[in-house]
């Protein structure tokens, strides 16, 4: 579950403290958890917490608390712009609460539903931002496993931060340490059934992820930004998770005219089925996405440029060629000189 600044705020008729945060009202809530705006007296600012919901069973709430503390150490060793920060985490009495920034803008998922439309240029920065940050998680032994449009969120200027790391796996990841029964598979697959469509090959055929999960499912999100479309269309969740694991998505510029085919052939190699053929690295994925960036906007600047030159006459002076400015020079000179002798006279 992620916060939502968006939604409208829900009164409360009484102050409400978490830890030493002062609640000021509910932001969004989830099927398991709710999301207020609070404010640190501490550090003066406004912050996000995320808390469970208090109907919950206790095998539910043990799950969940393992979730929350996971959330915490993942994205808690990470520092990047790009990457949701997160204050603290704690149990107070019978609730357990992250304290993370507060985040005001919108979710990419509720933009897509809402038919909002990203020129080519637009995707190619918000993913090598997301890129970015996933090469930063990397490096830090931390794959988020769950990238898809509901966990990017867009900020002011299609700043996107990457949020809700719950799934993540780290190198100290509680449910990845023995435990009895099966707990972390049954997260696993809570999450296949939740959020299929951007999905690796391995993780629907539930092997193990590594870093180039997360750059599938960033390419498959770039796919949607690109064609207004998820990859596969299959609304049968077997079928779909077959299709993810077996079928190759067609290339965007194939569904729509207008993508770059450079662009294009960024995001099917980040599909590829085999990891091995995908990008090994998100720097990797990054850099080419940069390149592009810069060759699309140096193509911008040349087009600009032989605009204003068609627009200019062919037999124009240039008065800021020397073959034109000096001998208009000397003509206004002689005739100014001509003019004083004159007036002399």
């Amino acid at each position: 579950m992620t916060f939502i600044a968006t939604l409208p705020p829900v009164p409360q008729t009484k102050p409400v403290r978490i830890g030493r945060f002062s609640v000021s009202h509910e932001l969004g809530r989830g099927s398991i958890g709710v999301v207020y705006l609070a404010h640190d007296p501490i550090i003066d600012r406004d912050i996000a917490i995320k808390t469970f919901r208090s109907r919950l069973s206790p095998v539910e709430k043990k799950q969940h608390e393992q979730q929350f503390i996971n959330e915490a150490r993942a994205a808690g060793r990470l520092a990047h712009s790009n990457i949701v920060t997160i204050y603290e985490a704690a149990s107070e009495g019978d609730s357990t609460y992250i304290a993370m920034e507060y985040l005001q803008g919108r979710e990419l998922s509720k933009l897509l539903n809402a038919g909002h439309r990203f020129t080519p240029e637009n995707v190619a920065s918000i993913a090598w931002k997301i890129a970015d940050a996933l090469g930063h998680a990397h490096k830090h032994g931390v794959v988020h496993r769950d990238i898809k449009p509901a966990n990017i969120f867009l900020v002011a200027d299609h700043q996107p931060k990457i949020v809700d790391f719950g799934i993540a796996r780290t190198p100290n990841r509680i449910s990845d340490q023995p435990q009895k029964g099966n707990e972390p598979h049954t997260l696993f697959q809570d999450n296949i059934i939740g959020t299929p469509n951007y999905m690796s090959p391995e993780q629907a055929l539930g092997l193990s992820a590594d870093a180039r999960t997360d750059i599938y499912s960033l390419g498959a999100v770039m796919f949607e930004m690109l064609t207004f479309r998820k990859p596969f269309q299959e609304e049968d969740t077997d079928k779909l998770l077959h299709q993810i694991a077996f079928k190759a998505a067609p290339e965007p510029h194939m569904i729509e005219a207008g993508v770059p085919l450079a662009l294009s052939k960024i995001v099917a190699k980040a599909m590829s089925k085999k990891a091995d053929k995908r990008y090994q690295t998100a720097e990797e994925m990054a850099l080419d996405i940069k390149r592009h960036l810069r060759r699309t906007r140096r193509d911008h600047e040349r087009l600009s440029k032989s605009i204003v030159d068609a627009e200019q006459p062919a037999n124009a002076p240039d008065f800021h060629s020397s073959r034109v400015f000096w001998p208009i020079c000397g003509v206004v000179i002689a005739a100014a000189i001509a003019a004083y002798t004159l007036w002399l006279r």
